[in-house]
């Protein structure tokens, strides 16, 4: 996640003048191991030392003498290091090494000892991303072809369906080399997306040209009619999806260009293959199609337009009673800007609360300050001392002390304190990676310094989630603006109206607050990352299902009054929105329910019930706003003919 935040943030600025400055980089793990005496606290180190991605590891032995008994050295640094005969190593693993390196960790220590830090994370999320993706896919396909089977009437028809996405997938896939490396969000969530969301491309083309057969038309004929009547509607449900993706690649955060430019090449790939390569592949094994016939297994659903109309005052008031308050809701959730924790079950959540009760919280952060004057350098460290959160800060004038001149003493002593031009204070606090006490704390650490000197760098995994929070809470509302803009001008060039495209997004929109309402009321944290996404992802592929009962009402409203074409329009599309809406929110779910990482899982639980709550709108809402709304409607669309009997 650190990688996808911008060069000119303060926490990378850091970053880069602390490598540049300094030999010895800032620890991203820690290391527990249980019953061991000194002499073997400090065997261990060596090994811990040898393994290859190992950069750097401190222990109680670089800021006391061991040699001496512990008694008589300092008692808060030895238990910060060694405690109940436990000793705990900080270390730097090198960036790209962290799954090798950690492995090594792993079978160093046994079982019995622990491992945690930003490291350990990285490696797990790497380690994860490619099986849970193939386990979601294994569990995903299956649960795709059931329903397909059921929405069609031929055994092979899915195979038709999925054959066409999935070539578009592989492809999408493939050209991502091009790219040179894509996150592991994009990697978990992208490819399945993507199936989920264009799906309904294919279904709509193969639907037209079932029903250009039924009248009797010999076959390539029948396609290319299939083609003209289905090129409008999964043109339209194609750019509303590719221009609210466009909207994330404007973010700032660069998680959201990853996932957008992916999505991106997804959906264009799906349509051309659903354009060019399904009817080729349609027309030469259309006799197979002929020969797998099947009578429906899921009866037609008459009559439940008149069912829902019944419904329409009822709906449109609840929806009234709790819009506001979600709303609301959806803004004042309590979020997460990293990846969150580690699913209890784990060995990496269990290792982390082991070292935790041992040692207790200790996230690490470094201040860089202009080296020079250690009386003003003195200050500052008994200040930061007196902070309620900070447990201890580790600098040269409080570890060598203040009077000594660092030119007296060997490098190899000054080095990880000093550089030509910068000292170095590492701050050790009791606070969680990120949270409102933790990032209270690095607004105190940042005034406290800023009131001794001009020149500050403050960096480390909190104050890197400090910048993740203020950035993407910017790119929120620039990638919500862009993709309501974008999408309102798709429908608005599709209908030719100025109120269809508010009453659709005002729908979809409504189901996206209901959605991101729920972790407020049920007091749960939610992903940011995942929040920010989903805004957009719901409201791009939901929007279909919109489109379609409105397109359908649009052209039979000309023949019938408001009410007949809607009852009828309910009858003849419920079952296709229904087909869409629950592959998608099976998407969603076997993602939430497969991964065990928190990002890739939040997107996944808010897209399977985001789509469940679109799909109660557009069939209990929508049709009620577009009867009561007709008199509008019809006035500010172009040419709307609307019949005008009773």
């Amino acid at each position: 996640m650190v990688d996808y935040l911008p060069e000119d943030s303060p926490s990378m600025e850091a970053v880069d003048l602390m490598e540049k400055e300094f030999d010895t980089p800032m620890e991203n793990a820690r290391v527990m191991i249980k019953d061991v005496s000194i002499t073997e606290a400090l065997d261990y180190k060596e090994k811990l030392e040898g393994i290859e991605g190992v950069t750097s590891i401190m222990w109680l032995d670089d800021v006391t003498d061991v040699k001496v008994p512990l008694e008589v050295s300092d008692q808060n640094t030895v238990e910060a290091y060694y405690e109940n005969g436990a000793a705990l190593y900080s270390i730097h693993i090198n960036e790209g090494d962290e799954v090798a390196a950690t492995d090594a960790i792993y079978e160093l220590i046994g079982e019995e000892n622990a491992i945690s830090g930003e490291a350990l994370d990285t490696a797990v999320s790497q380690k994860m991303t490619g099986n849970e993706s193939m386990h979601a896919a294994a569990l995903l396909v299956p649960i795709i072809i059931i329903i397909l089977i059921l929405s069609t009437t031929s055994w092979l028809e899915p195979v038709f369906f999925l054959t066409a996405i999935g070539v578009s997938v592989l492809i999408n896939l493939g050209t991502n080399i091009f790219i040179g490396e894509v996150s592991f969000v994009t990697q978990s969530v992208a490819p399945i997306l993507q199936l989920a969301v264009s799906l309904d491309y294919a279904i709509f083309l193969l639907h037209s040209f079932s029903d250009f057969r039924k009248d009797g038309r010999e076959a390539t004929e029948a396609m290319r009619m299939a083609i003209k009547r289905s090129f409008p509607a999964i043109t339209a449900s194609a750019s509303t999806t590719f221009f609210g993706f466009t909207a994330l690649t404007f973010m700032e955060f660069g998680i959201g260009a990853d996932l957008g430019l992916n999505l991106l090449k997804g959906i264009l790939l799906s349509f051309i293959s659903v354009i060019v390569f399904l009817p080729a592949l349609t027309l030469m094994f259309y006799p197979w199609i002929d020969r797998t016939q099947h009578k429906p297994f899921i009866p037609a659903f008459k009559g439940i337009g008149k069912r829902v109309m019944k419904l329409r005052f009822l709906g449109l008031f609840l929806v009234l009673l709790v819009i506001v308050p979600a709303f609301l809701a959806q803004q004042n959730t309590n979020f997460l800007y990293g990846t969150g924790n580690h699913p209890e079950e784990t060995r990496a959540a269990q290792d982390e609360a082991a070292i935790d009760d041992t040692f207790g919280k200790n996230m690490p952060m470094v201040l860089l300050v202009p080296q020079g004057d250690r009386g003003k350098e003195e200050e500052l460290v008994q200040d930061l001392e007196s902070l309620p959160e900070v447990s201890s800060v580790l600098s040269y004038v409080n570890r060598v002390g203040a009077a000594i001149p660092p030119a007296y003493l060997d490098k190899s002593t000054t080095e990880q304190f000093y550089s030509d031009n910068y000292a170095r204070l590492t701050l050790y606090t009791e606070t969680e990676a990120e949270g409102e006490e933790t990032f209270s704390l690095i607004d105190q650490i940042q005034e406290t310094a800023d009131s001794y000197y001009d020149d500050t760098h403050l960096l480390g995994e909190s104050v890197t989630l400090f910048d993740i929070k203020n950035i993407v809470e910017k790119d929120n509302q620039l990638v919500n603006i862009l993709t309501i803009v974008t999408i309102a001008l798709v429908l608005l060039i599709t209908f030719r109206s100025l109120s269809i495209p508010v009453v659709l997004l005002l729908t979809i929109q409504a189901s996206v607050w209901l959605n991101l309402a729920v972790p407020y009321f049920t007091d749960t944290s939610l992903v940011y990352i995942g929040y920010l996404l989903i805004s957009t992802i719901q409201l791009a592929a939901t929007v279909d299902y919109g489109i379609l009962i409105t397109e359908n009402y649009y052209h039979l409203r000309k023949e019938m009054p408001a009410m007949k074409a809607i009852k009828k329009t309910i009858d003849d599309k419920i079952f296709a929105i229904l087909i869409s809406a629950s592959i998608l929110s099976s998407v969603g779910f076997i993602l939430g329910w497969t991964s065990s990482n928190p990002i890739v899982s939040s997107i996944g639980l808010l897209l399977g019930r985001g789509a469940l709550l679109a799909f109660i709108m557009v069939v209990f809402v929508l049709p009620a706003l577009l009867v009561i709304l007709d008199k509008v409607i019809e006035k500010t669309t172009w040419k709307s003919n609307f019949h005008k009997g009773k």
